[in-house]
């Protein structure tokens, strides 16, 4: 398990009440343990986000696309080759 941090923030009381009724009907081991969840969802779905973002960037660039293009034709043979022997199987 990786060290946790201590750290201190100001929350909506009604957000702390309703985690706290979380913990009392054992949906969640702890107020802190339903917190981190929540951050770990969130900066989940920021990841993708970003990714999504720096994607759509980069399919603007004409550079990454034609290294893209040249890339998907050199290994064309290969996908086929990997094609042929799932039918195979």
């Amino acid at each position: 398990m990786s060290k946790s941090k201590n750290v201190t923030f100001n929350l909506p009381p009604e957000l702390i009440n309703k985690y706290k009724i979380y913990v009392q009907q054992k949906y969640i081991p702890s107020v802190s343990a339903g917190v981190k969840e929540a951050l770990e969802e969130y900066s989940s779905r920021m990841d993708k986000e970003i990714l999504k973002e720096e994607m759509l960037n980069a399919s603007k660039d004409p550079m990454f696309m034609k290294d893209l293009s040249d890339s998907m034709k050199a290994f064309e043979n290969v996908d086929q080759d990997t094609d042929r022997e799932e039918e195979e199987w």
